[in-house]
């Protein structure tokens, strides 16, 4: 949590872009390397993966937003909701019905939502980090 001028540490930025960057290479390198699995499911789990990055980010500005008062239609409001859960909806279904091992499923699973939770991490440094610029330039 910020408060006055101060922003994030820079061990909690590079903490988050370490989280980020960790979750996506373990992930895509997973991808690479799945011989059992078709380009098509391959396919799948990076679009996947990438729906759930931008609708978690999307989430995560349009929760703060509203809690700094700055219009947020319903609509967006609801979709961005709508759109993460249903992201981890999908990658749990394919899991579930993938021809994996359980512990490859729950390496993917893992890798997933650590990737939306550092996702989400980085997007509140940002814009936190830009908002204390901001505050610092007009005082």
């Amino acid at each position: 949590m910020t408060t006055g001028n101060t922003g994030p540490s820079n061990a909690f930025i590079a903490a988050s872009w370490i989280a980020l960057l960790t979750g996506l290479l373990f992930y895509i390198v997973g991808l690479w390397n799945a011989t059992g699995m078709s380009l098509s499911e391959k396919g799948y789990y990076f679009t996947l993966l990438m729906y759930g990055l931008f609708s978690a980010v999307s989430l995560q500005k349009t929760v703060r937003d509203r809690l700094e008062n700055i219009p947020v239609t319903n609509i967006y409001y609801g979709l961005s909701w709508f759109s993460t859960l249903l992201a981890i909806v999908l990658l749990t279904i394919g899991l579930w019905n993938a021809s994996l091992t359980l512990s490859e499923k729950g390496f993917y699973g893992m890798s997933f939502i650590l990737s939306l939770f550092a996702a989400i991490a980085v997007q509140k440094n940002t814009r936190d980090s830009m908002n204390t610029e901001r505050n610092i330039m007009e005082n």
